[in-house]
């Protein structure tokens, strides 16, 4: 009787002793994974953390470029507010673009030579210009005097080769500007920063104006503009670089 007995007893205890080991062992599994479940939780935290502070840094970027700006825009309107309408031109708000109007007056039909209304309108409105936008130097990237034009040239001519033609008509009549009002004696204070900071650029079609029909406003679509570009791109660029 007692040997089956103690066979019994020796073998609830390997039982048992068997129970505790597998119990260790699945207690020591679930220590090491709640473990990493830990680590895991603190880097999600540290990155969600990291986009949060990328995102306000973005954030005020571009909130500093919006008052910033207004600041411009209110500027230019301060100073040639009174001269729009004499001069058929108007200031985009949303893209800090100083547009002129009427390129017929500008320039003869098809000619890169300023007319001589136009140069006189230019000695009044550059150095205008430059002191207003001198107050904002470090925040601005490049001004664009950009040249567009309708997207016809003749009767003869196919849709590509107008494209073309009106291409070369638009920048000649850009350089044309750019260099009338870079010889300018009034500006020469201004001089080394036009060099670094405006560009002109020849659009020819392929911003036109269209009216609510959505057919081309051929008369609108010739234009000539000076357009501010601010360094908020840049600067978001430069805190992505960074990070």
């Amino acid at each position: 009787m007692s040997d089956p007995i103690l066979k019994l007893a020796h073998s609830q205890r390997q039982q048992s002793q068997s129970l505790e080991q597998e119990k260790d062992h699945w207690l020591t599994v679930s220590d090491l994974m709640a473990g990493l479940m830990v680590v895991f939780l603190f880097i999600a935290v540290a990155l969600m953390r990291d986009a949060m502070v990328e995102r306000d840094k973005i954030k005020q970027v571009a909130i500093a470029y919006r008052e910033n700006q207004l600041e411009i825009y209110q500027a230019l309107l301060k100073e040639f507010g009174p001269n729009l309408a004499t001069w058929n031109a108007e200031i985009d708000k949303d893209t800090l673009t100083f547009i002129f109007n009427s390129s017929e007056t500008l320039f003869n039909d098809g000619e890169t030579e300023l007319s001589p209304s136009y140069q006189s309108l230019l000695e009044n409105f550059f150095p205008r210009y430059m002191k207003v936008l001198e107050h904002f130097s470090d925040s601005i990237n490049e001004v664009r005097i950009e040249g567009h034009t309708s997207s016809i040239w003749n009767e003869n001519t196919s849709d590509t080769e107008a494209y073309f033609l009106n291409m070369e008509l638009s920048q000649e009549r850009t350089r044309s500007v750019l260099d009338y009002v870079y010889q300018l004696p009034s500006v020469n204070p201004y001089r080394s920063w036009i060099k670094g900071h405006i560009a002109a650029v020849g659009y020819s079609s392929s911003h036109p104006i269209t009216n609510r029909f959505g057919q081309e406003d051929l008369d609108r679509s010739r234009r000539v503009t000076f357009r501010v570009m601010t360094n908020a791109e840049t600067k978001i660029q430069q805190i992505l670089d960074v990070d």
